[in-house]
């Protein structure tokens, strides 16, 4: 453990990880360099650690920015606590502002050997007046790289159907314009402002972001971990760039807190990791952090294979007649875990509005949902069920059982959303009826995995018994994770998915607790890679689960595309199994040989991106995980490329398309080292041409096939 402190300079960390802060009384409380370890990388600008807003102090200068609020300037130091538990190094940092009596901690915590930071604050009210927060960093720092004109910044879009869309750009383009801020005295005014509203927490930006430095290669990596409303920001001062990072504030979310005498708000987790070796580094250290904070679970070393029977195949009509033909077909190609998708208690068909009591429909299974879930059982699977639990149908004889205090209310109505009320599961009752479900599914009918589902997106929040909206929307958030606890303390063993119509609310508050996380609900195989590959930057590989459901109509190019778009994460697979020839099912089978072959090294591997983060209409897309033994590397190639063909199946095969014959893939690396190049999969179709150059760590594929559409599978181990 680093520990040591002068007057004006603490320092912590370990042997990958170095924080030390400026402590001196005559400037504010700041991060002056965060590296991965020795030498250090110096802050450029003295951001205040701790940005706290109220509407009686307001910001040193006119803007909208968490830089230089009037508190976080005042914060005096006060004194820190270093300790060790177990893999963990940990900091708590006291400060004071004595003008309005506010105190705020703030927790750092890293284990051992991972160039990352878990980060908190919590403020406590000293003072004999009650205080209202408008706003509080998690984390606040100048970037500790270089100057404002060498560093790109590096955010993600999402959307339904369209996840985790990335883009590096320089952070001049836009967002931090050279304003010549020396010549006029002050700080800016603006920046790169990344919000999210509601409950989706990554349904249209997402909470991970970062700076690179492109001339020294400083690279910071965050995460917000928080299931609800957020935002984070960078922007310009005069003493160079910095980074903000929050939860919900008065701003963006109606979000506000009146702290009592006494009374004390602790933050959302926020987690930075850091590395001088680029964007790939510090994905590198983050992925290592995120294994750090995840919950201990039987199934990160088993990581089994799921079969799930929506994308693509039943689509939310499964019968007793249609599961047993493609529960064996499952069962034969080697998967462990049958999943039971959306439908299984409808006895009406038209069950959006009506959901919420989730008892096993009759029509649809005669003998009873125990006859399948025993059948998927004797084939050697655990089987699993699709379950919406927060939400609760208009139509549903639950929304008259349960009092209007476990509803979302505005204003004293309940909030409606698509046909559904929202559960607000700060109420006992609301917290009783989903035990009761989930207890009743588990011990009475052996469910051993559920596919957790969330589709609406309902507002800014619940203002019952709440100082605002947006706290009440935070206060829900998290009794929705002290349930989660709950379920999973009960139940050990319970493999738990977290799905929002796919990607939707893929964050690490959720993730922290969940297995696997379904990545999409895109239908469309040519669109899925981008998304695929995307993934680790948001989750780990091996809880990402992309959708790999080949049909019995591709062309056996097609099949093998759809197959290895789940390949290099958690293999999750669907598609008409009862239908396929006996080679299309061998060709499954092989698929999840392979992946029960790697699987541990998955858990264990690094994401690289050879060809630079995708881009949502790239022809050529690649994603390499790095375990310490072997690289594993996906290659898929698709009509695309920003327009030169329109990705429909249709149109890639019924029209001649341009496409590039080859890419060239790096992999810095392995440079200098001579490696053995192994197709994984498919095995059964024509190996691509593959030439590899030692001395600059580039490798060069080309199918050998015409078909537009391929991809390939591929292992690489030094010689």
């Amino acid at each position: 453990m680093i520990t040591s402190q002068t007057a004006t300079r603490l320092a912590w960390g370990h042997s990958a990880l170095r924080l030390v802060v400026d402590v001196s009384p005559d400037g504010p409380v700041s991060v002056a360099s965060l590296s991965d370890g020795e030498p250090d990388h110096p802050a450029r600008a003295a951001q205040p650690l701790v940005e706290l807003l109220t509407p009686g102090t307001g910001r040193a200068h006119v803007s909208n920015r968490f830089s230089e609020t009037v508190v976080g300037r005042r914060l005096v130091y006060q004194g820190s606590e270093q300790n060790r538990d177990g893999n963990w190094h940990l900091l708590r940092i006291d400060l004071l502002d004595e003008d309005t009596g506010l105190g705020a901690e703030v927790f750092f915590r890293s284990a051992d050997g991972v160039a990352a930071c878990q980060v908190w604050t919590r403020v406590t009210n000293h003072g004999p007046e009650p205080v209202l927060l408008l706003a509080v960093t998690s984390f606040a720092a100048g970037f500790a790289g270089g100057p404002v004109d060498t560093l790109d910044v590096v955010q993600g879009d999402s959307e339904w159907l369209g996840e985790g869309r990335w883009s590096r750009r320089r952070l001049r383009d836009g967002a931090a314009v050279d304003l010549s801020l020396p010549l006029h005295g002050q700080d800016g005014r603006g920046g790169l402002d990344v919000v999210s509203t509601g409950t989706w927490s990554t349904g249209r930006k997402l909470p991970t972001g970062g700076l690179v430095d492109r001339d020294g290669g400083q690279a910071w990596l965050w995460q917000i971990e928080h299931n609800g409303a957020w935002r984070w920001e960078v922007g310009e001062r005069r003493d160079g760039a910095y980074l903000a990072l929050l939860g919900p504030t008065d701003l963006d979310h109606q979000w506000r807190r009146r702290l009592e005498p006494g009374g004390s708000f602790t933050t959302v987790p926020v987690s930075v990791a850091v590395s001088s070796a680029g964007l790939d580094g510090a994905a590198a250290a983050l992925t290592a952090h995120r294994r750090a904070i995840v919950r201990p679970h039987p199934d990160r070393a088993a990581l089994p294979v799921v079969f799930n029977d929506y994308m693509n195949t039943l689509m939310g009509d499964p019968t007793t007649a249609k599961l047993l033909p493609l529960i064996d077909a499952a069962a034969s190609v080697g998967a462990e875990v049958f999943c039971v998708d959306a439908g299984w208690y409808d006895d009406g068909g038209t069950w959006w509005d009506s959901v919420g009591e989730w008892q096993p429909s009759q029509t649809r299974f005669p003998h009873g949902i125990e006859e399948v879930l025993a059948h998927i059982r004797r084939r050697g699977m655990v089987p699993g069920l699709w379950l919406e639990p927060e939400v609760i149908g208009v139509r549903s004889p639950m929304a008259d059982k349960l009092p209007a205090e476990a509803f979302w209310q505005r204003d004293g109505v309940q909030v409606v959303e698509h046909g559904r009320y929202h559960l607000d599961l700060r109420h006992p009752r609301a917290v009783a009826h989903l035990d009761q479900v989930v207890d009743r599914l588990v011990e009475e009918l052996g469910v051993g995995y559920f596919k957790l589902d969330y589709n609406v997106n309902p507002g800014a929040g619940t203002d019952l018994h709440a100082d605002g909206v947006g706290a009440g929307l935070l206060a829900h958030n998290r009794a929705h994770l002290a349930w989660l606890d709950g379920v999973l303390d009960r139940h050990p063993e319970l493999i738990l998915e977290n799905c929002a119509s796919g990607g939707m609310r893929m964050d690490y508050a959720l993730l922290s607790r969940m297995q696997v996380q379904s990545t999409s609900d895109q239908q469309d195989f040519l669109r899925y890679p981008p998304i695929a590959v995307a993934a680790p930057m948001s989750v780990l590989p091996e809880q990402s689960a992309s959708w790999a459901y080949p049909q019995p109509e591709m062309s056996d190019e097609e099949f093998a595309f759809a197959v290895c778009t789940g390949m290099l994460g958690r293999l999750y697979l669907s598609g008409r199994l009862d239908a396929m020839r006996d080679d299309q099912l061998d060709a499954v089978r092989a698929a999840v040989r392979v992946h029960h072959e790697i699987r541990a090294d998955l858990a264990t591997a690094g994401p690289l991106w050879p060809l630079g983060l995708p881009r949502w209409d790239d022809s050529w897309l690649s994603l390499a995980l790095r375990s310490a033994d072997a690289t594993y590397l996906g290659v898929w190639r698709r009509p695309g490329n920003g327009g030169d063909a329109v990705l429909d199946r249709e149109t890639v095969l019924d029209r001649e398309t341009v496409l590039a014959r080859e890419t060239v893939l790096a992999l810095p690396h392995l440079v200098g080292r001579q490696i053995e190049i192994e197709t994984l999969y498919p095995r059964h179709l024509p190996e691509w041409t593959c030439r590899w150059d030692a001395a600059t760590g580039l490798l060069t594929v080309a199918p050998t096939g015409t078909e537009p559409v391929a991809a390939r599978f591929i292992r690489l181990r030094p010689i």
